[in-house]
């Protein structure tokens, strides 16, 4: 193998804009509802303008921006059908990802997700939360993944990074830490025993409850949503 192809290739200038855009939204540092120009996401990140707009079209495409006439682009608000439809299909799939899964789970993979479980986060810190909904995807996927289906765990991978922005926003009020490192552990223990209803049932409470965290913090009179 040649030196060149051996080596990994950098991300392209648009890459770098789309991956810190998208952090940015996420975290809500760009908060739904926001207008932003080219040319100042273009200063803030040291980059031109060129990649810049290539960045916000391929985020528009992915619903996190509009484009605004003569004002740029705003980030899209997160409407109460959006929380709907994302967690509806959470609900279709993740429960039986989860029934799939009962009795595929070995040691180490036990281990991986009590690591995962035991992630918490400063609610007042956005990065921080974050971080726990990185380690809490971590945690839905690697089931999902242990179910066998590979088409499912890849559909709930690109699933769970929507509703990512919603579960920062659904955070923000209050630490569900111990709440969701309890649930994780009573689904992961469903799991190993092989108890695959149980363990539908628990995933099927968890994603629930989810929906009712963000439903609560993103119909508070200040939230920023758009039905």
């Amino acid at each position: 193998m040649s030196l060149v192809t051996s080596l990994e290739v950098p991300p392209s200038l648009t890459e770098r804009a789309v991956a810190a855009l998208r952090r940015e939204i996420l975290t809500t540092r760009l908060a739904p509802g926001e207008t932003v120009s080219e040319a100042a996401v273009a200063a803030h990140l040291e980059l031109g303008k060129a990649p810049v707009r290539a960045a916000l079209a391929r985020l528009a495409e992915e619903g996190l921006v509009q484009a605004v006439p003569r004002r740029g682009w705003m980030v899209s608000l997160v409407t109460i059908r959006d929380i709907h439809e994302v967690f509806d299909l959470r609900l279709m799939l993740e429960p039986e990802a989860a029934r799939r899964a009962a009795g595929r789970v070995d040691a180490v993979m036990l281990r991986r997700l009590d690591a995962i479980c035991a992630e918490g986060y400063d609610c007042a810190d956005a990065e921080s939360a974050m971080c726990f909904l990185d380690a809490n995807k971590q945690f839905h996927v690697a089931i999902a993944e242990l179910s066998g289906n590979a088409r499912l765990a890849r559909q709930l991978d690109r699933l769970l990074d929507e509703s990512t922005r919603m579960l920062v926003l659904g955070l923000r009020p209050r630490d569900r830490t111990g709440e969701m490192a309890h649930e994780h552990h009573a689904l992961v223990e469903a799991l190993a025993l092989g108890r695959a209803e149980e363990a539908a049932r628990i995933m099927h409470e968890q994603v629930s409850a989810s929906r009712q965290m963000v439903l609560a913090a993103l119909t508070a009179p200040d939230a920023r949503t758009a039905v």
